[in-house]
């Protein structure tokens, strides 16, 4: 039996890019099939969760938020830019690619695409919301250049609004979540717990 981990986040999420590579390597290490499912956060998500957009929170929690960022950034060795020039960023365009690169090129391909676009955000100060931006990203990870076409196609619109749907209905709240069977595993530092649940489905060898 196949493993798999619904891996819902906003591709302009910097808990979701802290996280993605160590998630990406626990999933290939335990055998986990990744369903990569990009979902519309603030605007969807947030107002029937709880969730509030950066300029909602009081001032206390976002001044912590920095300094967690910047200690995670330290801890795990990873760049990070705690205020980024293009941030907040619209991410609409970076999840419909990423589905677009899921449906064409498989789930390996596309989380390539996601750690490219969450460190163009977080460690290379680009702006995601711009075509010519998302261009780059899809040669600098050796993917095929009408996938930017193919993303505003409206099969790619659909399957954005469905994964949506999903989260809410799995009652996800945050990004990154990580959903293995109906268990969900909210934020970066939960990956240790998510891998311990993987450890305990593999069968036994």
């Amino acid at each position: 039996m196949t493993i798999s981990v619904d891996y819902y986040f906003a591709p302009q999420s910097p808990w979701t890019y802290l996280g993605h590579a160590r998630f990406a390597n626990i999933a290939k290490e335990r055998r986990a099939a990744v369903k990569v499912m990009p979902i519309d956060l603030g605007g969807k998500v947030f107002p029937v969760s709880g969730g509030l957009p950066l300029s909602q929170r009081p001032a206390q929690r976002l001044a912590y938020r920095l300094v967690e960022l910047a200690r995670w950034s330290k801890y795990l060795g990873l760049p990070l830019n705690v205020k980024p020039k293009f941030f907040p960023v619209a991410g609409d365009d970076a999840a419909r690619l990423i589905i677009a690169i899921d449906q064409y090129d498989g789930s390996e391909a596309a989380l390539k695409l996601t750690g490219a676009v969450l460190a163009a955000v977080w460690a290379q100060e680009r702006n995601i919301a711009d075509t010519a931006v998302l261009a780059e990203l899809i040669t600098e990870c050796g993917l095929r250049p009408g996938r930017l076409a193919q993303s505003r196609n409206s099969s790619v619109q659909t399957r954005y609004d469905e994964y949506t749907q999903a989260a809410i209905a799995a009652q996800v709240f945050g990004a990154p979540s990580y959903v293995v069977e109906a268990e969900i595993f909210w934020g970066q530092d939960r990956l240790d717990l998510l891998e311990l649940k993987l450890l305990d489905l593999q069968p036994e060898s």
